[in-house]
């Protein structure tokens, strides 16, 4: 049977997307779309819906989860900007709750190099770009970067974040580590939200297997296999 999913935020750029990605995934079907814009909130919808993706904003995705949970729909959350530890006791599954800061896959490649990077090299910076309407400074990806970085780096590294919003830009990440005598740079670019629709879909398909809940990191799903 295919996966019923409802996306929160659909009236957004990302919610859009992924509204889209759904649509034409033939494991799946679009049964809501929540947004103020539309005039349809999550509780609307999530009575015909088996999964709920949230792409709102930080001040709405912990209770849109709750509604969720309380729904017994899984969530799968790519909105950022809030601590994702606030989710810690929403469910401990089923439903599950899924949570990551980056869903291109790419982006969670150049995060599992830089934590591999930071245990050779001492220090390091991370500069993030993205669209001139995204609301939180540092990003989700970078915060969760510097965080990977610091715990594998055997000094506990202190990583600065540099936050760059400009029209033109959609979501762009540098880390440049340095040692004596060197740098090394690890870029990754998301051109295109397509880019984040193969880690959505994948989240969606997998959410309802999780052995636990909350989970956070698109890698724990990469780590068991695409």
């Amino acid at each position: 049977m295919a996966i019923r999913v409802a996306v929160a935020g659909a009236a957004g750029r990302m919610g859009e997307t992924v509204c889209h990605a759904v649509s034409e995934a033939e494991d799946m079907q679009l049964t809501g779309r929540a947004d103020p814009v539309l005039g349809t909130s999550v509780e609307e919808v999530l009575e015909r819906a088996d999964v709920l993706v949230d792409f709102t904003v930080p001040d709405t995705a912990v209770a849109n989860a709750r509604a969720a949970v309380g729904a017994g729909v899984h969530a799968v959350i790519g909105t950022t900007g809030f601590d994702p530890t606030e989710l810690e006791g929403l469910s401990e599954g089923p439903p599950n709750v899924f949570v990551a800061p980056n869903f291109a896959i790419g982006a969670v490649l150049m995060m599992q190099f830089a934590a591999q990077a930071a245990r050779h090299l001492p220090r390091a910076e991370i500069i993030e770009l993205h669209h001139e309407g995204k609301l939180d400074k540092p990003s989700g990806t970078a915060a969760r970067t510097a965080s990977l970085m610091s715990e594998a780096a055997s000094s506990g590294m202190e990583i600065p974040i540099h936050s760059v919003r400009l029209p033109g830009l959609v979501a762009h990440q540098e880390v440049v580590l340095g040692g004596e005598g060197q740098t090394l740079t690890i870029r990754h670019d998301s051109i295109d939200r397509e880019s984040f629709m193969p880690g959505v879909l994948l989240a969606i398909r997998r959410v309802g297997m999780l052995a636990e809940s909350p989970v956070v990191g698109l890698e724990r799903l990469l780590d068991q296999g695409e």
